[in-house]
């Protein structure tokens, strides 16, 4: 899928999506994977939902077998089965400090350079690195759940499929929207219809299918469902390749910007013309469900 290259201005306020988790998520697995918590040091506990007092306790002295993401969670895997769920909330970022000389340049962290007055929770690895996490408006969370808790989790039960998993297809995604009365849009931002899409990548998804955001999600079936799959998948693939889209605060964990955010079609474009080169008509913005849609109307139907 081809995307024009722009630049925006006047950016909205966002929670990081899909990409930007999966983005820190590459960016951790590195340092991570493999080394166990030589200490916790949790400053602030009053996050989104407060952090188990006994957070530090359950983790120090764990290795972590793994690092994973669902939807817009990381997960951490644990030797002994302990598992850690981490939501960035509206502003949270993931950095890391490392003062060895023989991990890969590009990982080493730019985060020293950054206030450290939002840190609530440090994470000191054995293998030397540090791992802060930086919340100024606490709406990130912490929490611990083991193996046959996780799915059953509130935090994680309700959520539906992973839209860049191979499995995810025009019919799942039909058979989701399939009694969705809603508009398309409104559909895209249900968590229990498909996991991790925010309000850019249902706008970008939209316009690469030239679907109107405004149509009904239960007339999304067939060769409109095969191609919005295709082009959800396409359009996250692209941004976490670009880093994702640091438009308020998201930041790799070695402190970097993404870049998804210059290639944007028409989330926050309204009054550009459209990017299609046959089309002239500008950018539309509209409100649904108190969130902007921004989409063109002349190639959206």
């Amino acid at each position: 899928m081809k995307i024009a290259r722009v630049v925006t201005n006047g950016y909205l306020v966002f929670m990081p999506e899909l990409p930007e988790v999966e983005t820190v998520r590459r960016g951790l697995v590195p340092i991570m994977e493999g080394s166990s918590i030589k200490r916790i040091k949790v400053r602030r506990n009053d996050l989104r939902l407060t952090v188990p007092g006994d957070f530090a306790q359950c983790l120090e002295g764990k290795t972590l077998k793994k690092l994973g993401r669902r939807a817009k969670y990381l997960v951490g895997e644990f030797d002994d089965g302990t598992i850690l769920l981490v939501h960035l909330g509206m502003s949270g970022r993931m950095l890391i400090d490392i003062d060895r000389k023989d991990y890969p340049t590009a990982i080493l962290s730019n985060s020293a350079h950054l206030t450290r007055k939002h840190e609530h929770v440090i994470f000191y690895l054995e293998n030397g690195a540090t791992i802060r996490f930086y919340d100024p408006r606490r709406f990130g969370l912490m929490v611990l759940t083991d193996q046959a808790g996780f799915k059953k989790h509130p935090l994680i039960r309700h959520l539906g499929p992973e839209p860049i998993d191979q499995d995810f297809t025009g019919p799942v995604l039909a058979r989701a929207l399939k009694s969705k009365k809603t508009s398309i849009k409104a559909a895209l931002l249900d968590q229990r219809v498909v996991a991790g899409i925010g309000n850019i990548y249902a706008c970008e998804a939209l316009f690469a299918a030239g679907i109107s955001p405004r149509r009904l999600a239960c007339n999304v079936q067939g060769k409109r469902a095969n191609k919005l799959a295709k082009s959800i998948r396409d359009v996250l693939l692209e941004a976490i390749d670009a880093g994702g889209s640091s438009i308020n605060d998201h930041v790799l964990p070695g402190g970097d910007l993404g870049y998804f955010q210059h290639f944007f079609n028409v989330y926050a474009r309204a009054g550009h013309l459209c990017p299609k080169c046959d089309c002239g008509k500008p950018i539309a913005s509209i409100k649904q469900s108190g969130r902007s849609t921004f989409y063109c109307s002349n190639c959206q139907r």
